[in-house]
Formats: structure tokens, C-alpha cells, sequence
């Protein structure tokens, strides 16, 4: 009997050890400078009202500032999207669009762009595809992001990753990200 609970103990601490390793492997490493960024279209909202949001059209006006956060209405995602609010003004100055990331419906993003985004900016909708393809899934399964912050130059190069679990210096690294853009 000692032997099997040893045998199904040895099962789970390797079944967990590699549960851990594919989440990892698979969603820790952000794309890398340089990469080109994945085209989309997805649903966003901007001051509570939905559209189309297309990266391939963005991109035509200047570059995007792409970030993606976990939840809306979440602690830390709530002071992110304040953050780029505050500094929404810089980033149209330097020619940039902020747009926000979340797997959240779309109902929610509405409500989140006009109370947390202040209806400075766009958020839209992450889907499965497009959390894969910018690999930013926070855990296998699960429609939510990490917190990862990209700035796509115009010819649709990513030229800025910032990935970290908190929301101090998403901002900060973007925007002086698309303020050099702004000068050369």
C-alpha cells in the first residue's frame, strides 16, 4: 500500500511539474523586438461605445502602443489604465494610439473604457487567437492576459516589450518608447 501512495505521490509532483513547465514555456516569453506583430480585428470600446477595431488601420495613423491586462476592474489592472489615461495627452503628442488588451467581454470593456480609461482611450477585446498569437496567455485554459505591453512601430514591427506583473513602468517604458519614435 506504502508503495502505490509512493508511485501516485511521484505521478503528481512530476503530472504538476510539467503542468508548470508548459505554462511557462508557453506564455513567460513575450514576442521579441523585432518580431512583426500579428495583424487582428477584434470588437473594442471607446467612451462606452463599440467598433472595429483593426491593427492593420491603426497602424496607418502612427504607431500602437498594445498593452494587455489580466481582468478589468481588477487592482492592479484599474491603476494601469489610470496610468495610461494620465498620460494619454503625451501619447497623442509623440503620435501614438494607446489601446488596451483583455480576454473580458465586451460589455465589460465598455463600462471599463469609460470609468477606468476615462474615455481617453480605446480597450478592446482579446480573443483566444489573438492571446496566442502575441503570446500573452496568462495560463493554459484561461482567456486571460498577462501583463505585457508592446509599441508596434508603422510598418507593424515591435520595437518595445515590456512584461512584468505589475503596472508600474508599462507607461513609462512606452512612452519613452514612442517619444524617440516621434524624433528619428
Amino acid at each position: 500500500m506504502k508503495k502505490w501512495i509512493v508511485i501516485l505521490l511521484a505521478v503528481a509532483i512530476a503530472g504538476g511539474g510539467a503542468f508548470v513547465y508548459y505554462a511557462r514555456s508557453n506564455n513567460s516569453e513575450p514576442l521579441q523586438i523585432g518580431a512583426t506583430a500579428p495583424a487582428f480585428t477584434t470588437t473594442g470600446a471607446l467612451a462606452g461605445k463599440e467598433f472595429q477595431f483593426s491593427l492593420a488601420d491603426k497602424l496607418k495613423d502612427g504607431p500602437v502602443v498594445l498593452y494587455f491586462f489580466p481582468k478589468a476592474f481588477t487592482e492592479g489592472c484599474t491603476i494601469e489604465a489610470n496610468m495610461f489615461a494620465d498620460a494619454t495627452a503625451e501619447f497623442n503628442a509623440a503620435g501614438a494610439t494607446v489601446i488596451g488588451m483583455s480576454g473580458d467581454d465586451i460589455e465589460g470593456l465598455k463600462k471599463f473604457s469609460v470609468s477606468e480609461c476615462r474615455d481617453k482611450f480605446a480597450v478592446a477585446r482579446a480573443d483566444d487567437k489573438i492571446i496566442e498569437a502575441y503570446q500573452v496567455r496568462m495560463s493554459p485554459g484561461l482567456a486571460m492576459t498577462n501583463r505585457t505591453s508592446y509599441v508596434i512601430d508603422r510598418e507593424g514591427k515591435i520595437v518595445f516589450v515590456h512584461s512584468a506583473t505589475k503596472p508600474q513602468g508599462h507607461v513609462t517604458g512606452t512612452l519613452a518608447k514612442v517619444k524617440a519614435l516621434s524624433k528619428s
